[in-house]
């Protein structure tokens, strides 16, 4: 296991807090002390989120594709330390079967939303604080029928630069997982256990990732003080490979 130590008694704001990684993080941030609140578009698996913590924590609508969702919660959410979104909203498929609709969204979850979330936001975070934001391989693995992934967490690599740089002092990092076990693959069902094989054998590390290993990478980005601006790639080298 890893010290997370020093999140006991911040106040951390977990977007996507009902997706499987963002639940994953909120229980790891609880059981560090954390002070949490629960963000999202989905009340329903935030209160199953909720449901499986204890102690101070908060649940709070927010759709990152609203501004004035992402407004209204910035006057109920009030002063927080650290901000962590985990939101994605996939736009796969051919480039010629893309629906507009379908790429705002993603584009709404990966760079728009979080330039808003900096632009309401950045000023309720206490000194010290930072967001740290989700971007993903596929920025550095383009392939068919990920054009769009591959756009949207490129283009947040580049937008935490800027926001690092233009809401100085605060810290604004990125974690860009590969492949990871997080329960996301099993719609492959029996297929599963043969491609998570396959990726182990193509990365440098010979493994695929786990929850704790984009867990451990979001509390070194909200706890060194001197990181900012930065992709963590927690990808065992895929995006080498």
């Amino acid at each position: 296991m890893f010290d997370a130590t020093p999140l006991k008694g911040q106040r951390l704001v977990v977007v996507g807090a009902g997706s499987r990684t963002g639940r994953a993080l909120a229980k790891a941030a609880w059981a560090a002390g954390a002070a949490l609140v629960l963000a999202g578009p989905d009340p329903r698996k935030l209160e199953w989120t909720a449901g499986e913590l204890s102690g101070p924590l908060e649940v709070l609508p927010l759709d990152l594709a609203d501004e004035r969702s992402i407004s209204d919660f910035a006057g109920l959410v009030g002063g927080f330390d650290h901000l962590v979104s985990t939101a994605a909203m996939p736009a796969n498929g051919p480039l010629r079967d893309l629906e507009l609709a379908d790429v705002q969204r993603a584009f709404s979850a990966k760079v728009i939303g979080p330039l808003l979330l900096a632009k309401h936001l950045a000023g309720q975070v206490s000194q010290g604080g930072s967001f740290t934001f989700f971007s993903g391989v596929a920025a550095w693995r383009p392939a068919p029928a990920r054009t769009v992934m591959a756009t949207t967490n490129g283009a947040l690599a580049f937008l935490v630069q800027a926001l690092a740089v233009e809401i100085a002092p605060i810290r604004v990092n990125a974690v860009s997982p590969g492949i990871v076990d997080t329960g996301s693959w099993d719609g492959l069902g029996a297929d599963k256990e043969a491609f998570l094989r396959g990726v182990a054998e193509r990365n440098p590390a010979r493994r695929v990732g786990s929850p704790e290993d984009l867990i451990k990478a979001v509390f070194y980005a909200i706890d060194n003080p001197y990181v900012t601006g930065t992709v963590l790639h927690v990808d065992g080298g895929g995006r080498l490979a």
